[in-house]
């Protein structure tokens, strides 16, 4: 292995961001998880790792993070932007300050604490940022609206800052994941029955729980080792892809919309519904 990184790895608790982070600690890194739950992330500690509670929404908690970090190692080598959740609803049923609060985590949270890792890694002229969308990013569902919205934008604001920082030689990555062995279904569906299941909107949602209980069920998905390979070979090319399109069903379903066009790939989401 190379010299040993210092990663920043947002969402580090569970799923992807935990196994991934595990994965890097053994291989030598030096890896910080952040997130709210650090009881979760004690597994990271044993190993050699470090945990520090962190709150993505909060300007305070994610300054104290990054100066702490730069205050022990005097630089951040990679940030994973990889904390985020997925809201469920229709458009139409979700408030607005429920969609704020998506965009405050997905989106404004985010670029908060790449704004703050920016400077250091300029000084240094090197870094890389690795950010988290989904193949939500580029396709759709229904009943995910708000979630889409803030992947769609997490690609533009990601492909600006890749060709803002490129002169700093600061690498822009976008991982786009598709199915994934995660909490990402349970947390996104649990409020979509109470939120849209009873109005206008029920025979939709009924199909769609049947579709994501079938879709998501234990074993169904790619296993978090897939994104742990990937934040790896990200790390390790001289000159990284901007994009990481893996896990099921992520190729075929971009695939689909790109070649067939929007009518096409409604269709699609009409069959699945039925």
């Amino acid at each position: 292995m190379s010299e040993a990184k210092v990663f920043l790895i947002t969402g580090a608790s569970s799923g992807m961001g935990k196994t991934t982070a595990i994965d890097l600690i053994k291989k030598g890194h030096i890896v910080y998880g952040a997130a709210r739950r650090i009881d979760r992330m004690r597994e990271l500690e044993e190993l050699g790792g470090y945990a520090l509670k962190m709150n993505i929404t909060d300007e305070l908690s994610v300054k104290e993070v990054v100066d702490h970090i730069i205050k022990k190692h005097g630089r951040i080598d990679v940030l994973w932007n990889n904390a985020g959740f997925g809201l469920s609803g229709t458009l139409e049923e979700t408030s607005i300050s429920d969609a704020k609060y998506q965009f405050d985590v997905n989106i404004f949270g985010l670029a908060r604490i790449t704004q703050l890792v920016i400077p250091h890694m300029r000084e240094r002229g090197s870094g890389t940022i690795i950010n988290t969308s989904s193949m939500g990013g580029k396709v759709y569902t229904p009943l995910l609206g708000w979630y889409h919205a803030t992947k769609h934008a997490l690609e533009g604001m990601s492909d600006c800052l890749r060709v803002e920082l490129k002169p700093f030689g600061i690498n822009v990555v976008i991982l786009e994941p598709g199915a994934i062995e995660t909490e990402f279904g349970a947390v996104a569906f649990e409020d979509l029955v109470e939120r849209s299941g009873h109005g206008p909107y029920k025979p939709m949602v009924d199909s769609y729980v049947n579709v994501m209980n079938k879709y998501y069920k234990p074993g169904s998905s790619s296993p978090t080792s897939v994104i742990s390979k990937t934040i790896e070979k990200i790390i390790e090319s001289p000159r990284p892809k901007t994009r990481y399109l893996v896990g099921k069903m992520a190729k075929p379903m971009v695939c689909l919309r790109n070649t067939f066009g929007d009518r096409a790939y409604d269709k699609v989401i009409d069959l699945m519904l039925k």
